[in-house]
Formats: structure tokens, C-alpha cells, sequence
């Protein structure tokens, strides 16, 4: 058996695992148990209700955060060249469209958001295996695809994130970091949740939202009871 560390003791000193505490509190409890030495993401696992094999029960979207997420987000716009400066002029980090598809086939995905028009999609979409997986992969419902880029990057580096539900049914999201003041990271946790609520499939059946649990990185989770944030 794994020994448990000197810090994760201390840390599950600190609160019951088996309670479900208000969204205050929890994450109140995640600055108290956060150890490490650089300033950590705090995080959210929404655990959902849904068969995700199933279209119609699919989740998934943006949110902006209202006090952004703490890190700054390096984005790429994959265009034709009449988009170009109007892409740079908003704050692109890379921005091109052939040299930079290869560049990602070759492998390269430093990268945090992807944004595309319409018009160049049938060439970007030849990076779906690639780009897939690592939830990069532009797409109309979630505004990275959209010949309005400068207003899209624009919303991405104010703090806007994209979001889906895994293969498990649960939808992970990081919602700033611990250094933000609680009051921030109680607002952009409010506005992720209420916000996965407003996205509930008709087609779900029962308990929408089974599990709320909040985290930073490398700490222990603290559930979260979801009336304290509806209510």
C-alpha cells in the first residue's frame, strides 16, 4: 500500500471527507490544503447524469468566467490571410493556416485554444485525430469556429473556457487558481455550474448533477453541495 505524505495528512486533517460542504466552504477548505509551492489551479469535476455515447444527451459548451481563469491562454487562429491582421490586432500568439496545420501534424501543440473561420475548416479538419483528444479542436457551438475571430480571442483571454463531458459523464474545468480571493473563485464556480445546468439534455433521465467536487492541484477533492449554489 502507497504511504500517504506528510502534507496529504495535514490536509485531510483539515475537513471530513464524507461531508458535503457549502460552496464557501469548500473552497475555503482547498486554500487551507493547498501546499504547493507555485500558485495551483483550482478545479472543478461536476459529475453529470448523461450517457455521453448518446448524441442527445451530450454536454457540452463555453463559459467566460467572470474573473477569468488566472493563466493566459496562448491562442492559435488558423485563417485566410484577408483574417490575419484583424486576428493579430486582437491579441493571436500564432496565427497562419498551412504552415501551422503541418506544424501540427509534425506534432506541435503548444497551444491552448484553437480558433478557425468556416471557410478554412475542410482543411482543418484533416487534424481531428490530432487536435480531438486534447480538446483543442474548433467547433461552431463552442465559438471557435467564427469569421468574428477578433471578438472570439478577445473572449478567450477575458477568461472564456470551453467545456465537455468525458467518457466517465463528468465535466472537469479549471476556474482560476489559489492565489484568486475566495470570493473569485466562489463567482466563477457559480457561473460554471449554473451555467452546465441551462445545458441539461431533455433526454436526461433522473439526477442531473450527482457530485460536485472541488480541487487544486494535487490536493485532496472537497465535495460541494449543489443547493448552496442554486439557492
Amino acid at each position: 500500500m502507497a504511504q500517504i505524505s506528510k502534507k496529504k495528512k495535514e490536509a485531510l486533517a483539515k475537513f471530513d471527507k464524507s461531508k458535503i460542504y457549502s460552496l464557501t466552504e469548500a473552497v475555503d477548505i482547498v486554500k487551507q490544503i493547498t501546499y504547493t509551492k507555485f500558485d495551483a489551479s483550482v478545479d472543478l469535476n461536476i459529475r453529470l447524469g448523461v450517457d455521453p455515447r448518446k448524441a442527445n444527451q451530450m454536454v457540452r459548451g463555453s463559459v467566460t468566467l467572470p474573473h477569468g481563469t488566472g493563466k493566459v491562454a496562448r491562442v492559435l487562429v488558423l485563417c485566410s490571410p484577408d483574417k490575419e491582421q484583424e486576428a493579430k490586432d486582437a491579441g493571436a500568439d500564432f496565427v497562419g493556416l498551412d504552415e501551422y496545420i503541418q506544424k501540427i501534424k509534425d506534432g506541435w501543440t503548444d497551444i491552448d485554444v484553437v480558433i478557425t473561420t468556416p471557410n478554412v475548416m475542410p482543411k482543418v479538419g484533416a487534424l481531428g485525430r490530432i487536435l480531438g483528444p486534447r480538446g483543442l479542436m474548433p467547433n461552431p457551438k463552442t465559438g471557435t469556429v467564427t469569421m468574428e475571430v477578433g471578438k472570439a480571442i478577445q473572449e478567450v483571454k477575458a477568461g472564456k473556457i470551453d467545456f465537455k463531458v468525458d467518457k466517465y459523464g463528468i465535466v472537469h474545468a479549471g476556474i482560476g487558481k489559489v492565489s484568486f480571493d475566495n470570493a473569485k473563485v466562489v463567482d466563477n464556480a457559480k457561473e460554471l455550474i449554473t451555467t452546465i445546468l441551462k445545458l441539461k439534455p431533455a433526454a436526461a433521465k433522473g439526477t442531473y448533477v450527482r457530485s460536485i467536487y472541488i480541487s487544486s492541484t494535487m490536493s485532496p477533492g472537497v465535495q460541494i453541495d449543489l443547493k448552496s449554489v442554486t439557492n
